[in-house]
Order: C-alpha cells, then structure tokens, then sequence
C-alpha cells in the first residue's frame, strides 16, 4: 500500500500501462548502459568497471524477468487462479535474488584474484566519463519508477528501482576507484572498491528476497495498515464492531478479510447494503483490494476460527 503518498494508487488498464512502461524503460537503459560500460572495460581493464558491467547485465536479466512477470501478473483471474496471477511478481524477484547473488559471487572472486595480482587501470578518464554518464541515466530511471511506483504499488517495479538505486552508489564506488588508485598509484584500491561493490549487491539481493517473501508467505500488512482499515470499517455509523480481521498481498493486489458487528434486529437486506458501503470506503481508500466482508449480529458469539487473532479486538 502506499498510504501517504502525494498520489493515490490507479488499478485496471491506466496502472497496466504505467508498469509495461516502466519495465521497457528498464530494459532499455540497462541495454544502453551495458554497451557504454562493455566499451569502457575494454578500455581500461578496471575490475570496478567490470562490476558495474556486470551488475548492469544482471539489472538487463532482472528488468526482463520483470517484463515477463509483470505481463503475466496483469492477467486477470482464470478458472486455474481464482485469485489472479499476483504472485507472478515476487515469485520472479525471488529468482532474481537468486541469480543476483550467484553473479556477484563470481565478481568477488575476480576482485581476490585481482588483490593477490594487481593490474594497472588503462585510461581512467574513459571510466570515469562512463560512470558519470550511467549516473546520470539511472537517476532519471529511478524517477520515472518511483513514480509508477507510486502509483501503482508494483513490488516488481520496486525491485528493479531498488537494482538501479544501487547503482548510483556502484558507479560512485567506480570513480572513486579509477581516481584514487590512478592519482595515487595504487592499483589494489580498484579491486579493493570491486569487493566492496560485489558486497553491495549481495545486501540489495537479500533485501529483494525479503521484499518477495514477504508476499509469497502470505504476511499480514503493517499494524499501521490494519489499524486503518479497521476505522474505516467502524466509521460506518451502523457498524458496532470490526473483528477478524485477515489481510495478505500478491502482487499488486491486496486482500482484506474482516467481520463487521451489527444490530441483529437489522433485516438480511439492510445488512448487505452496510457491508457494501463499508466496502466502497475501503476499495476508495485501497484501489487495489479485493476486500471480502461477513455480517454478524452484535453479541452472537461465534465458532472459534482456525487461525488466530492478532489481538482480542481484532
């Protein structure tokens, strides 16, 4: 959810075009990134050029990845996935993170066997200039994904922005690397600021791996959140009570479960516009939500659940 933020979430085809724009936007600047960084490499031999290269292969991998699966998360629901292709989406993080760390293994070893045989930098001019350049490109990319973001809650399109804002601080570590082992001769600081690259992206994949998990092992949202939707249902003025409350998200959808108390004297009917009410308000307030209500009569007492409750409230 992304309460708070200056816009508020869109669903259906706008919030559809918004992710398929994102992902191509990625993909095409990891592609434009990769050419410029492979021709910098040849040049100067850099090891932390070769891990910005190689981190922008796996942002290319990743961004890919994401198109597929955003694609595929879009499709509505079918007789196989009642409950839509959601998972889609951390599922194809998951492997990423994955992938992502497998990569940057290898990067931390050719930056060992770099310390233990160090190679003078070619030309650090050349990776510096393609270091700026990759900042400056991955700046706007992280601007226009923060704003699909934003608007949509895609925790795909989060893990990409997440890649790329990594690599700000990479390319950062790569100019720093190409000038102080350059203008103090000292070319083990370049495999040195490679290591810690290597590092950087090892902790931004355990992050995406939690960002997935976190949807795929069906967690409740924040206390904030439910303690939200919680008065949102209760502000309803013929609603004594919200309780059972049960939330999960795939994807970008979220979905409520709650039970709402109400006068038992209230005919079925009455009863049915209440619920729909309440549930107008909370599909206002989360675009995204599949939001399923039932009606008790105040001061029943009902069948113990099979799974717990948060607290006694709820």
């Amino acid at each position: 959810m992304a309460a708070g933020t200056a816009l508020p979430l869109i669903n259906g085809p706008a919030a559809n075009r918004l992710r398929r724009a994102a992902t191509y936007a990625s993909v095409g600047v990891a592609a434009l990134l990769i050419a410029v960084k492979f021709a910098a490499w040849l040049e100067t031999g850099s090891v932390a050029v070769l891990s910005s290269l190689v981190d922008s292969l796996l942002d290319a991998a990743a961004s890919i990845v994401n198109l597929i699966a955003v694609r595929h998360a879009m499709s509505p629901a079918d007789r196989e996935h009642r409950f839509g292709h959601g998972k889609a989406e951390p599922l194809a993080v998951l492997g990423q993170s994955a992938f992502i760390t497998g990569s940057a293994m290898l990067l931390l070893a050719e930056a060992a066997r770099r310390l233990i045989w160090p190679v003078a930098v070619d030309n650090p001019p050349a990776g510096i200039a393609v270091a700026i350049f990759s900042i400056a490109a991955t700046i706007g990319l992280v601007l226009y994904q923060r704003h699909v973001i934003n608007r949509t809650g895609s925790i795909a399109i989060t893990a990409d922005e997440l890649h790329y804002r990594s690599d700000i601080v990479l390319n950062v570590g790569v100019i720093a690397a190409l000038f102080f082992s350059s203008a103090l001769d000292f070319p083990i600081l370049d495999p040195l600021f490679g290591a810690a690259i290597g590092v950087w992206i090892i902790y931004s994949a355990v992050r995406l791996a939690g960002l997935s998990l976190f949807q795929l092992m069906d967690h409740e949202l924040p206390d904030d959140e439910r303690e939200r939707i919680r008065e949102i249902a209760q502000s309803h003025p013929n609603v004594v009570a919200a309780h059972d409350l049960r939330t999960r998200v795939a994807g970008p959808t979220s979905f409520i479960q709650i039970h709402l108390e109400m006068d038992g004297s209230l005919s079925l009917l009455r009863a049915h516009q209440i619920s729909d009410e309440v549930e107008a308000k909370l599909r206002a307030a989360y675009p995204h939500a599949e939001v399923i209500i039932h009606q008790d009569p105040e001061g029943i007492e009902e069948p113990r659940s099979n799974f717990p409750r948060r607290t006694a409230a709820q």
